[in-house]
């Protein structure tokens, strides 16, 4: 099987682009700066990032995440078929393993409360089940 790699590239590029429109979404909405406010003054998070620019790094790891997931997508096709299923599974997989686990743990463990954590786990999740699906509509075959 030949891998359309230009195509995985471009859908990853756009999925990164979905990623960062929901992240967005969810900060401002869900998790809301009212919340790290008031965590921040609580003493649970520091005023100031150790790294500058996180934003910006923020956004590059979403479209690290959506490159690698258009990857997966393309490689799971050969088993699962073409199409949004797969798509969706992948996504629903890749977010899983980068949202839950260890916002369950904060969940568990932190003092910030359970409402940051289901925020950062839910921008992960769908954010991912988005970027694969974006990755999906976006791919197709390379041609012999």
């Amino acid at each position: 099987m030949r891998f359309n790699r230009g195509r995985i590239w471009l859908g990853g590029l756009a999925g990164g682009v979905v990623w960062t429109l929901w992240s967005f979404i969810i900060g401002k909405f869900v998790i809301t700066d009212a919340r790290y406010i008031g965590a921040q003054n609580a003493g649970h998070f520091l005023k100031t990032p150790r790294y500058p620019f996180f934003a910006l790094w923020w956004i590059l790891m979403l479209f690290v995440l959506a490159i690698a997931i258009a990857h997966l997508y393309a490689w799971a096709r050969a088993g699962l078929g073409p199409g949004p299923g797969t798509a969706l599974k992948v996504g629903f997989l890749a977010g899983f393993f980068a949202g839950f686990p260890g916002n369950f743990a904060q969940a568990e463990w932190s003092a910030v409360g359970r409402a940051l954590p289901l925020g950062w786990m839910i921008d992960m999740w769908l954010g991912a089940i988005l970027a694969a699906l974006v990755a999906g509509f976006v791919y197709k075959e390379k041609l012999s």
